[in-house]
C-alpha cells in the first residue's frame, strides 16, 4: 500500500530537477562553500569537493533517488519495504530514521541561519557604509547575541517554510522552485559578472584554480567530503523522499548527473561573486562563517552602488536557503503524515514549530546570547548540531546508502530502476559498492587515528 508519499507526483522531469537542484543548492554552496574554500586554501579544496561530489556524491545520489522511487514512501517506510522485499533484515530502515532524524536537526539550525539572511537583507536596505572590521564584527556579535532579534527572525524562516511545505508537491513545492530557482539563477550570475567587473577576479581565479595541496590537511578532506554530502542534500532523507514522487519515465542516472552538475556550477558561482571582493578590499579569504555576515558588509560600504549589490546578495542568499529548508522538512512531514494518516498541514505546522522551538536553543548558543557558555565538547550546541550532521551523519549514512544498494539489493532490480547501458552500469556499481564506502571509510578512519594519535 503506497504510503503519503507514493500519492504525489512531481508534474514534469523540469519541476523536479527545479526542486532537485533546489534541495542541494542552498546555504552550502552559497554561504560555506565559500568559507571553507578560503580556509581549505582554495584550488586544492576545490579539486578535492568536486572529486567528492562526482566520484562519491554523484553515486549515492543515483542511489537515493532509485530507492526513493521504487518503495514510494517516506524514507524510513521506503527503506522497510525494500528491506522486506529483498529479503534483508528490517534494521536498513535505521537509514531511513537517520535520513528523516538528520534532516530534522538540520533544518533547526539552518533556519536560525536563515534568520539571520533575513536579517541582513534589512540591514542591507540601510546600507553598511563606515563599516570596518571592528564595526561589522560587533554589529553581528550584537545581533546573534541578542535574546529575542534571532529568534523573531528564525520564526520568520521557519513560518516561510511551513506555509510552502503545508501545501504538497503541486501546490507548494512545484510553485515554489518554479519562481525561485531561475531568480537564484540570475541573482548569483549578476552577481558573478558584477565582480567580475568591478573585483579581483584574476587573482580568484587563481586562488580557486590553482591548487597547492600542501595546504590540505584530514579535517580540511573531511570537510570537503561532508560539504559535498551536504550541499547534495545527501542521506538526509530530502532526495529519497523527492525520489518518492518521480515517475517510471523519468531516468534517473540523467537527473542525478544534471543535479550534481548544477550544484557544483552554484558553489563556483558563488565562490566568484565573493572572492573577487574579498580580494579588493584586501579582506581575508578564510574569514570562517563570519565571512558573508562580517566580511562582504565592509566591502558593500566601500563599493559604488554597495547598498543595491548587498540587498540582491542576501536575497539571493534567502532563496537559496528557503529551497533547501523545504525539502529538510519535507522528510519528516512525508513520514508523519504516512505513519499516522494525520491532515498534512497540521503535522507540517507541528512539526514546523517543533524545529522552532529545537532550533531557539542553537540561536540561544551563539555570541554571547544565553546559552552561549554551554559547550558539548568544547563546542556551541549549533556547532555540535552542525558538526554531527555534517560530518557524521551524512557521510555515514551515504556509505551505508552504498552498501545496501550495492550489496544487499539484487543487480537486477537496480538495473532495471536505474535502466543504465550494461557498460555504464558496471562503472557505476563498481562506485557505489568499492569506491564510496572506501573513500568515507578511509576518511573516518584517518580522522579517527589523529585523533587517538594526535
Amino acid at each position: 500500500m503506497a504510503g503519503a508519499a507514493g500519492q504525489q507526483q512531481w508534474s514534469s522531469r523540469w519541476t523536479f530537477l527545479l526542486a532537485a537542484v533546489g534541495s542541494a543548492v542552498g546555504l552550502g554552496n552559497i554561504w560555506k562553500f565559500p568559507f571553507e574554500a578560503g580556509q581549505g586554501g582554495g584550488g586544492a579544496f576545490v579539486l578535492v569537493y568536486l572529486a567528492f561530489v562526482f566520484a562519491v556524491g554523484l553515486p549515492v545520489l543515483m542511489a537515493e533517488l532509485s530507492l526513493g522511487r521504487r518503495g514510494k514512501m517516506s524514507p524510513i517506510g521506503t527503506m522497510e519495504k525494500i528491506a522486506k522485499e529483498e529479503g534483508r533484515s528490517k534494521a536498513w530502515s535505521i537509514i531511513g530514521w537517520s535520513g528523516v532524524v538528520g534532516g530534522f536537526i538540520v533544518i533547526s539550525f539552518y533556519a536560525v541561519v536563515g534568520g539571520w539572511v533575513l536579517a541582513y537583507i534589512v540591514k542591507a536596505f540601510s546600507g553598511f557604509a563606515g563599516f570596518d572590521a571592528a564595526i561589522s564584527t560587533d554589529t553581528f556579535v550584537a545581533y546573534i547575541s541578542d535574546p529575542v532579534w534571532p529568534v523573531v527572525s528564525q520564526f520568520a524562516f521557519i513560518a516561510i517554510t511551513i506555509g510552502i511545505v503545508m501545501r504538497g508537491v503541486k501546490g507548494g513545492l512545484e510553485k515554489a522552485v518554479t519562481y525561485l530557482m531561475p531568480a537564484l539563477f540570475a541573482l548569483l550570475l549578476g552577481l558573478v559578472i558584477y565582480s567580475a567587473i568591478n573585483g579581483a577576479f584574476a587573482e580568484t581565479l587563481t586562488f580557486l584554480f590553482s591548487p597547492d595541496f600542501s595546504k590540505l590537511t584530514l579535517d580540511t578532506v573531511l570537510n570537503a567530503l561532508g560539504l559535498a554530502f551536504f550541499s547534495l542534500s545527501l542521506a538526509l532523507g530530502s532526495i529519497m523522499t523527492y525520489g518518492a514522487y518521480l515517475t517510471k519515465d523519468i531516468n534517473i542516472p540523467r537527473a542525478a548527473i544534471a543535479i550534481s552538475l548544477a550544484d557544483s556550477a552554484v558553489a563556483l558561482m558563488a565562490g566568484l561573486a565573493i572572492f573577487p571582493i574579498v580580494f579588493k578590499y584586501g579582506l581575508d579569504p578564510a574569514g570562517g562563517g563570519g565571512l558573508v555576515f562580517t566580511t562582504l558588509p565592509i566591502a558593500f560600504g566601500q563599493m559604488t552602488g554597495g547598498i543595491i549589490v548587498g540587498v540582491l546578495f542576501f536575497f539571493l542568499l534567502a532563496v537559496a536557503a528557503v529551497t533547501s529548508a523545504i525539502s529538510l522538512l519535507e522528510p519528516a512531514v512525508s513520514y508523519v503524515s504516512e505513519r499516522l494518516g494525520a491532515d498534512r498541514k497540521k503535522v507540517t505546522l507541528y512539526l514546523g514549530l517543533a524545529a522552532f522551538l529545537l532550533g531557539t536553543l542553537s540561536a540561544w548558543s551563539q555570541g554571547g546570547n544565553i546559552l552561549s557558555d554551554v559547550k558539548i565538547l568544547g563546542a556551541d550546541i549549533m556547532g555540535v548540531k552542525d558538526y554531527l550532521t555534517n560530518n557524521i551523519m551524512m557521510p555515514l549514512g551515504g556509505m551505508f546508502i552504498a552498501l545496501f544498494v550495492g550489496w544487499f539489493v539484487s543487480r537486477k532490480n537496480m538495473m532495471e530502476e536505474l535502466a543504465m547501458e550494461e557498460s555504464t552500469f558496471r562503472i557505476w556499481y563498481f562506485l557505489v559498492r568499492f569506491v564510496c564506502p572506501t573513500a568515507i571509510g578511509a576518511v573516518f578512519v584517518s580522522i579517527l587515528y589523529n585523533t587517538i594519535v594526535g
